[in-house]
């Protein structure tokens, strides 16, 4: 195991920018926008407890998995596979999860953008009260004459992956890290003020309910299987596994950082933040008589109702949509990390240049992915069934779909087998500091409830 970093190796100037800069990460879009609908879809508090315990048998395991990785191999994502691979003497094709995260990165960063430029364009519309008074019907028209709007779309993406690639150029350190110890307490105070203003002025006590409080009927109306599936779908992509993402990050560490202490702390500020923004969502959709199971609407078509009709709607709805856009930028600027650290190891090009290229080569894929709502929305990339239907993918839907449901559980799964059967044990052993009945919990939730939990949440989108 290599213990020296390269000298022209990036490394985090602090263990508390490292772990800001990874729960910055976790908690983007995913938690902000795609935990509260998620769970309003299916069921409320079953989803939430099913979503913990599958963040901690599944999603703890490979975070760990893939920092060790990333710390060995102290390289970009690609190269750190191959190193681990063949410093155990076994195949450097495993170096091949490293290409696909990085690609997987690629994908979901272009049509990550289009939202991103969508909470930027919100924050703005919430600004000029543009919600003032307004029924679903309008709502539901702002944010469908968005979608209708090519250059609109195009303007807000283009801002959203400036930002991200300003941000990414500075650096790891300068960069990333100074960024995040920024962001992250700024979307933990405007966070804290929304759920406070939902307990004085809200119908939180129902809010917290419907998050808390198991309902097995609820469960059952919406499908067992569909609860859990889900469930262990989102806990898998909240912690941005599968995209080479924490490998990349994992390698600008240094040896003295505690993998197992950090990974439960990302876990848990990721629990945090996620069922704040449940309580920062839900009191309001319940005191408004709105639709919790709103579906990827929720965030742009259901709020906004809320918002024009509350008293402070206009703070509210405008420090909520700048919350979501200091998620999704704290997401955004880890995705293309990968992808910059590749180029920069792989070219002579300075990390400016590096960034600037991954940033516009993302930015061209994500203008086609927004002009399916649009001027290419008749064209579908391929069809998918699913529950009895056919249904067409357009160019935003086909990278949603192959990257987060094909791509990143396959190659966690690849990650997590590769650690757990090909890489020496002691070697893991020692790094991680475990013995006794700790190890042996290890060794059973790497080699097989992980895996196996992948495996089920693979098969049952693929066959779905």
């Amino acid at each position: 195991m290599s213990t020296n970093h390269k000298l022209s190796h990036s490394q985090w100037s602090s263990k508390i920018g490292f772990l800001m800069a990874a729960v910055g990460s976790a908690v983007g879009l995913g938690s902000i926008w795609k935990f509260p609908y998620m769970t309003g879809d299916s069921g409320g508090s079953a989803f939430v407890i099913v979503f913990i315990i599958s963040i901690a048998l599944i999603g703890f395991p490979v975070l760990v998995t893939e920092w060790l990785i990333g710390r060995r191999g102290q390289s970009n994502p690609a190269a750190s596979f191959r190193k681990a691979a063949v410093a155990n003497n076994t195949s450097p094709a495993w170096s091949l999860l490293g290409y696909f995260g990085i690609l997987a990165a690629f994908m979901i960063l272009s049509f990550y953008s289009v939202i991103g430029g969508w909470s930027l364009n919100y924050t703005l519309k919430a600004g000029i009260n543009a919600f003032g008074g307004l029924n679903a019907d309008a709502t539901g028209k702002i944010f469908e004459t968005m979608l209708a709007n090519p250059t609109e779309m195009t303007l807000w993406h283009t801002a959203f992956m400036g930002l991200t690639a300003l941000i990414v150029a500075g650096g790891v350190s300068a960069g990333i890290e100074k960024a995040s110890k920024i962001m992250m307490p700024a979307l933990a105070f405007i966070l804290l003020f929304i759920v406070g203003y939902n307990a004085i002025n809200m119908d939180f006590a129902k809010g917290a309910e419907f998050l808390f409080k198991f309902d097995l009927q609820r469960m059952q109306e919406v499908g067992v299987g569909k609860v859990l599936m889900a469930a262990l779908g989102h806990a898998f992509f909240c912690l941005s596994l599968g995209m080479a993402i924490m490998v990349s990050y994992g390698s600008y560490l240094k040896q003295d950082v505690d993998l197992l202490a950090t990974a439960r702390t990302v876990i848990i500020w990721d629990i945090i933040f996620s069922l704040a923004a449940g309580l920062a969502i839900f009191p309001i959709l319940f005191s408004n008589h709105l639709d919790p199971a709103a579906g990827p609407g929720l965030v742009f078509v259901t709020l906004p109702i809320a918002f024009g009709q509350m008293s402070l709607g206009v703070v509210v709805g405008t420090l909520f949509f700048l919350l979501l856009t200091f998620a999704a930028l704290t997401s955004s600027i880890s995705i293309l990390e990968p992808i910059v650290e590749f180029l920069e190891e792989k070219t002579p090009m300075s990390r400016k240049i590096c960034t600037v290229v991954g940033a516009v080569a993302t930015w061209a894929v994500g203008v086609l992915a927004l002009l399916s709502f649009n001027k290419l929305s008749d064209f579908a990339v391929f069809t998918i069934h699913k529950n009895g239907k056919d249904i067409p993918q357009g160019i935003f839907d086909a990278l949603d779909y192959t990257s987060s449901k094909i791509m990143l559980p396959l190659i966690g799964l690849g990650t997590i087998i590769l650690i757990g059967w090909f890489i020496n044990q002691e070697s893991v052993k020692r790094e991680l500091g475990l013995d006794g009945m700790k190890w042996t919990i290890w060794q059973i939730v790497v080699k097989f409830v992980a895996p196996i939990g992948i495996i089920a949440v693979f098969l049952t989108e693929l066959l779905g």
